[in-house]
Order: C-alpha cells, then sequence, then structure tokens
C-alpha cells in the first residue's frame, strides 16, 4: 500500500480537525482513541455529531499505525477522497443521457476494495450513480478510488443519512427496488427495463431486514458449489449486466 497516498485523506491532530470541521471540509469518518475527552477533543466530537459525521472509538494502537506514528492527539479524520454527489445529481446524469434511472444502492458494503470494484462496474454497466449510507459502510477513500481503476471519476456517489427513508423516496420518483438476496426471483428472468434500483447487501451479513422489506423484488443467483454465497461486487457485477443487456436490448442466445 502506497502509505503517503493513504495520509493524504486524513486529518491529523486537534487543531487541524476543528479547522477542517469549520471550512466545513467533508470529512467521512473522525477516529477519536478509545476513552479520550480530554482538552478539545469533546468539542470535536460534538460538532461531529451536529454534523452527522460518523465517529468510531478505537484502540490508540490503530491511530499510531493509521498516521504512520505521527503525533495525532488521540484524534483523526478521515476526508473523502472524492466529492460526494447528492441523489438529485444521481437523477439528473440520468436525464442528461436521456435514460431510465438506473442506481446501485449499497446496504452497508465495508470492504473498500469491494465498493471500489462495485463503483468501476457500474460505470462499465452504464449506472447513472451509486447511494451508499453515512454508517457502516466504506467511504470514498484512497483504497477505493485506487480499486475502482478511475471510474470514481464518472459515477457519481451520494451518501446519504438514512438508506431506508432514501430508498422510500427513489420509489416515489419511479424506481423499482430489487434487492440481491439468498432468496428470491431468478435472476436473469426479471423485467429490469424500467427505472432500477438495485440494491447489493453486505458482505457478511446480506440485506439488512429493513431494507429487505423495501424492495419491489428480490433476486438470486443459482449456485451450484459448496460455497453458500458470492463476494458482494461480483454478484453485483452479474446483475448490473443482466440490466445493461435487457436495457440496452440486446439478445441472449
Amino acid at each position: 500500500m502506497n502509505m503517503q497516498k493513504e495520509h493524504e485523506n486524513l486529518i491529523i491532530g486537534r487543531n487541524s480537525i476543528l479547522e477542517a470541521i469549520r471550512a466545513q471540509r467533508e470529512i467521512d469518518t473522525l477516529f477519536v482513541a478509545r476513552g479520550e475527552r480530554s482538552g478539545s477533543i469533546g468539542k470535536i466530537i460534538a460538532l461531529c455529531r451536529d454534523a452527522s459525521i460518523p465517529i468510531k472509538e478505537v484502540d490508540i494502537k490503530k491511530l499510531d499505525f493509521m498516521c504512520g506514528h505521527s503525533n495525532h492527539q488521540g484524534v483523526v479524520a478521515s476526508c473523502a477522497i472524492h466529492s460526494y454527489a447528492s441523489v438529485d445529481d444521481i437523477f439528473e446524469n440520468a436525464q442528461k443521457r436521456g435514460e431510465k434511472p438506473f442506481i446501485i444502492i449499497c446496504d452497508e458494503i465495508e470492504d473498500p476494495h469491494n465498493l471500489g470494484a462495485i463503483i468501476r462496474t457500474a460505470e462499465c454497466a452504464g449506472a447513472h450513480g451509486i447511494i451508499i449510507p453515512k454508517r457502516r459502510c466504506a467511504s470514498l477513500s484512497f483504497a477505493v478510488s485506487k480499486t475502482s481503476a478511475g471510474a470514481i471519476e464518472y459515477v457519481p456517489v451520494a451518501r446519504v443519512s438514512n438508506l431506508g427513508a432514501t430508498i422510500d423516496d427513489l420509489k416515489k420518483r419511479g424506481l423499482w427496488i430489487y434487492g440481491a438476496d439468498m432468496v428470491g426471483d431468478n435472476w436473469c428472468q426479471t423485467d429490469y427495463t424500467d427505472a432500477v434500483g438495485l440494491v447489493i447487501g453486505s458482505e457478511g451479513r446480506g440485506l439488512g431486514r429493513l431494507i429487505r422489506e423495501k424492495c419491489d423484488f428480490t433476486v438470486s443467483l443459482p449456485l451450484q458449489g459448496n460455497i453458500n454465497s458470492l463476494n458482494a461486487s461480483v454478484a453485483a457485477g452479474i446483475l448490473m449486466f443482466e440490466v445493461t443487456r435487457q436495457r440496452t436490448g440486446l439478445k441472449s442466445v
């Protein structure tokens, strides 16, 4: 890993983080040493809570590793390596291209390499954008950017506070919501030719109960081997290109 590049999206130390918050820098996550509340850290935590910035309490050794043993003063903030879009930006992208919206929704994809691979495949499959939750999901870090192989520059990624409420809004705006799940309709016998929101569940748990209940359809891939699940980004890729195949009118043999 290129640690120098990795550090470029970190803000280290109390004063630096306070100034970044005041300047409304796009902060993904605040990492605080476990049990540390002295001095200005309490103020930093309060400001981050007010701004709905996720806060993680971690072992001080993790902070040491993250910033290469620089003097972090018990607090480190990670910033997006690329600006987030809004959900409206994604709809505008579809409108500019004269297409029905095709949106990928990530339900707690925590592995940055999976998120990066999903972004890369989404760009290749012609998706108009990706929606991720603020909490319990990988952010637009250096690792995500690298894995996306440049696709992060072309695919709008929106980050929302409440994924369930966002899905409700997408449905009101005309999208049908398809959830990738272990139990569901056959993936290639489902119609995806209308406006599509494709939900990909987390690596370990799949779709959350609430998110599954909000899906109009659940679709599944037939697994023939001994392992009972696919990597999230692999499953996403298969389903994305089935959506693309149908929407472009490409006939299967």
